[in-house]
C-alpha cells in the first residue's frame, strides 16, 4: 500500500511536469532559441521517466526488501481493500481516455510500431504510466489477498518488489523512448517520401542531393534539402522554384515549419560530405 500510495504521487506529479513541459514547449522562437521550445517538451518526459525510477521504483523495491526482512502484521485491511477499489475505479477511466486517444492516433500501426514513431511523448507517456498503474494496483489487490489467505506478510513484500519492478521497466522503456526524440528523430517515412515526389515534379532539379529532417516538436520539423539544378537556368529561376517549392511542401505537411533549400552541383556535394565523414572518422 505505501509503494501504491508513492507510484500515486509520483504520477500525479508527473502529469504536472507533463503539463509544464507542454506550456514551455509552446513559447514562441527568440534570438535565444531561434529554432522554438519545442523540444523542451522531450526533456521534461524525460524528467519523469528519471523520477518514475529513482522515486517511484526506488521506495517500492527498497520497502519490498526491507519488509522482506522484518515482515510486519497488516491492519485495517478491509480499508485497504476499498482503497484500491476506488484507486482502480479512477485509473480505469484515466487509462480508458488514454487508451482511446493512443489508438485514435496510432492509425493503423500495431501499438509497438506507433510507440517507436510517435513524436508526442505526452500520449504513450500518459498510457505508459496508468498501465503500469493500473498493474501495480492489481498486485497490490494480489498481494492482500494471498496475505489474508495465508497470514504470511512474505507476501504484501513480494507485492512490492513486483510493483518496484513494473515501475522500473515502464521508467526505462519511457527514458529509451524519450531519448531518441531528445537527441532528434527525423520525420516519418511517409513524410520524407512525400517531400520526395514533390522535389521530383519540379523539372528545374536535375538531382536531389540530400533530403534531413528532424522534430523539433510533435508538430514541428526541421527541413534542410541540397539540390543540384540545371545549369541552363537563371538565378530567378532558382529562386522562383525554391519558392514554389516551399509553398507546395507546407501545404502538403503542415508540421513542416522551417525549410532550408540550398542549390549545390551534386559533385560537390558528395566531396564535401565525404570530406565530412573522413574529418569525423579521424576524430
Amino acid at each position: 500500500m505505501l509503494s501504491e500510495a508513492v507510484h500515486s504521487i509520483v504520477d500525479t506529479s508527473n502529469q504536472v511536469l507533463l503539463l509544464w513541459g507542454m506550456k514551455r514547449a509552446a513559447r514562441p522562437a527568440d534570438e535565444q532559441h531561434p529554432f522554438g521550445y519545442g523540444m523542451e517538451l522531450y526533456f521534461w518526459t524525460f524528467v519523469v521517466a528519471i523520477l518514475i525510477f529513482a522515486i517511484g521504483a526506488g521506495v517500492s523495491l527498497y520497502e519490498g526488501f526491507q519488509r522482506l526482512g522484518s515482515p510486519r502484521e497488516i491492519k485495517d485491511i478491509h480499508i485497504n481493500y476499498i482503497v484500491l477499489a476506488v484507486a482502480m475505479v479512477f485509473e480505469g477511466i484515466s487509462w480508458s481516455v488514454a487508451f482511446r486517444e493512443f489508438r485514435k492516433r496510432k492509425g493503423r500501426l500495431g501499438y509497438i510500431k506507433a510507440v517507436q514513431v510517435s513524436k508526442d511523448p505526452t500520449v504513450f507517456t500518459v498510457l505508459f504510466e496508468d498501465s503500469a498503474a493500473m498493474l501495480g494496483l492489481i498486485v497490490a489487490f494480489a498481494g492482500l489477498l494471498l496475505y489474508q489467505w495465508s497470514g504470511d506478510p512474505v507476501f504484501d513484500a513480494v507485492a512490492s518488489l513486483i510493483i518496484g519492478t513494473i515501475l522500473s521497466c515502464t521508467a526505462m522503456l519511457l527514458a529509451y523512448e524519450s531519448k531518441g526524440l531528445l537527441i532528434g528523430e527525423a520525420a516519418s517515412r511517409e513524410v520524407v517520401s512525400g517531400i520526395r515526389s514533390i522535389l521530383n515534379k519540379e523539372s528545374d532539379i536535375l538531382g536531389i542531393n540530400e533530403i534531413l529532417t528532424m522534430h523539433m516538436g510533435p508538430k514541428d520539423v526541421l527541413l534542410n534539402i541540397s539540390l543540384d539544378f540545371h545549369d541552363t537556368i537563371t538565378a530567378g529561376e532558382v529562386e522562383k522554384t525554391i519558392t514554389n517549392l516551399e509553398k507546395s511542401i507546407k501545404e502538403e505537411f503542415p508540421e513542416i515549419v522551417r525549410i532550408f533549400i540550398e542549390a549545390q552541383n551534386r559533385i560537390a556535394h558528395l566531396r564535401n560530405s565525404a570530406e565530412i565523414n573522413a574529418a569525423s572518422i579521424g576524430k
